[in-house]
Parts: C-alpha cells; sequence; structure tokens
C-alpha cells in the first residue's frame, strides 16, 4: 500500500494572510506545507475523503436536533484557477443533502436595485449546512474597484459592511473560511489556450475573460486591498497557490477539514432506550 504523504503544516497556518501579507510575494507555483508530489496529493485527497464526509454528517445531525453551526467556504479568483474543481473533487465526498452551493453572476437589475449585500445574504447556509460561494460578496469590492464603478469611498463603505456582515456570520455559529486561489497570468493564458483547443470545453470559455486579463495588475491590486481590509481574526483569508490544481484541492479539503475539526460536534444523543428499542427490531 502507497504511503499516505501529509502535510509538515497545516494549511490553515501557512496560508493564511496575517498582517504585513503580501500577493506579490506568494508564488502561484509553490505547494507551502506540503512536500509530496502530484500522486502524492491525490492519494492524500481520497484518503481524507471519508474524514471530511464524516464531518459532514456529524455537522448536519447536530442540526436536526437544534444544533446551529454551519461553514461557510468563500472561493474567490480570477478565471479558470480552479474552482469548479474544487467544488467536483473536494466537496464531492460530501451528502448533497448538506451542502447548499451558490454560484453569483453579475447581478440582475432588481439585486442592483438594492444594497450589494442583499442578494447575498440571501444564501448564507442553513443551520447544518456546508454553504459554497463561487465567488461572493467581494465582487463588489473587486471588479468594481478595478473598473470604478463605485467610488473609493463607497469601496471603503463595503469593506467595513463586509466585516460586520462577516462578525454577524460567526457570532450566529458560522465558521466562514475565505480562500483566494491564485494563480498567474501565464498559467490562466495556458488553460485559457487549452480550453480553446479542446472542442469540448468551448463552453467554458468566454471572450470576457480575455478582456478582464488586460487588467491583471489591478485585480493583484485590489486582491491585495480587499485582504487587508477584511482578513480577520474570525474570518481570515487563506491565499492558495493554484497553478498545481492537485495542491490547491488538497489545500482546500485541509483547511475544511480543520474548520469541522474545531467545532467540537457532538452526534446527538439518541431520546430512546437504545437496548429497548435494539431487542424489538431483532423481534420483528
Amino acid at each position: 500500500m502507497a504511503r499516505v504523504v501529509g502535510f509538515d503544516q497545516h494549511p490553515a497556518q501557512t496560508l493564511r494572510a496575517g498582517e504585513g501579507f503580501s500577493l506579490a510575494a506568494v508564488d502561484p507555483d509553490s505547494t507551502p506545507g506540503y512536500s509530496g508530489n502530484k500522486d502524492d496529493g491525490k492519494l492524500l485527497l481520497a484518503e481524507m475523503d471519508d474524514e471530511l464526509s464524516g464531518l459532514q454528517e456529524k455537522l448536519f445531525a447536530e442540526s436536526r436536533f437544534g444544533g446551529t453551526k454551519r461553514v461557510l467556504l468563500i472561493l474567490q479568483a480570477m478565471d479558470t484557477a480552479g474552482k469548479g474543481g474544487i467544488v467536483s473533487h473536494v466537496m464531492a465526498s460530501m451528502n448533497p443533502q448538506g451542502v447548499q452551493f451558490k454560484a453569483f453572476k453579475a447581478p440582475t437589475d432588481e439585486e442592483k436595485s438594492y444594497d450589494f449585500l442583499w442578494r447575498i445574504e440571501k444564501e448564507v447556509p442553513a443551520a447544518g449546512m456546508v454553504g459554497v460561494f463561487d465567488r461572493s460578496h467581494y465582487e463588489d469590492v473587486l471588479i468594481h474597484r478595478v473598473h470604478g464603478w463605485a467610488s473609493p469611498d463607497e469601496i471603503k463603505r463595503r469593506y467595513v459592511a463586509i466585516n460586520e456582515f462577516e462578525a454577524r456570520l460567526t457570532d450566529s455559529g458560522t465558521k466562514v473560511v475565505k480562500v483566494m486561489l491564485h494563480i498567474s497570468g501565464d498559467e490562466q493564458k495556458e488553460r485559457l489556450l487549452a480550453r480553446l483547443d479542446n472542442p469540448a470545453k468551448h463552453w467554458k470559455y468566454s471572450h470576457g475573460d480575455l478582456d478582464e486579463r488586460a487588467f491583471w495588475d489591478d485585480y493583484m491590486s485590489a486582491y491585495q486591498a480587499a485582504i487587508d481590509e477584511t482578513s480577520t481574526p474570525d474570518a481570515p483569508w487563506h491565499i492558495v497557490p493554484a497553478n498545481k490544481k492537485w495542491y490547491a484541492r488538497i489545500a482546500v479539503q485541509q483547511l475544511l477539514l480543520g474548520a469541522l475539526s474545531g467545532m467540537n460536534l457532538k452526534w446527538p444523543k439518541a431520546a430512546f432506550d437504545v437496548a429497548t428499542e435494539r431487542e424489538l427490531v431483532a423481534r420483528s
């Protein structure tokens, strides 16, 4: 049997954006805290599936008996960075009954008529659920800053609103896991070309992705500013190098495992006499 290579240091520590964090100093091709190779990473991902699904089931079961805990995974990234791969490879081991997934697109006219958090708050996961945001409220401080769709004062107001919103989430029992999948401009180019070279991937290509590439440096500055303003003790940012898809997947899996493990989850106690019920079942 192949030996499973684990992390030398947990991603919750190595990837956390702390004081003085510099996005420019993060190598998108690196694998912080992990000395294994691609095959090792794939084996680790599969090996931890049962633990992840078991913790998710415990979270869900607890909520059926009054538990209020929940998890919200926020995935932010440039196009092609691998958000979909995280959902399909990391979340696949979970019971769909306990997962709430929301991919945020450009806001509708109705959504634009409200404050930017209005549509976000409606999608917050219920108790016992693992929620996943593919893009999120952070679009409203990233793309709006890059294209000047909101004034600097409005962007600052939104940072404050985001921190208050996430504080309310954590106060109500939600573990917020914020992840930026960080790829390089060269890697994005290769992935876009790969989509164009494969007819089965043409549906994933958008010319808009090419348009946004022209603002790459502006986006990196916007991400740096957002991280500086909204990486808080209870809802810190984790910057995951994502040029290697396999590494990004095991890193996010570990972040979710750490979040769930730290919630002190317990199986609900039976509201009946187990021995009596077992005897009745045996006789039936």
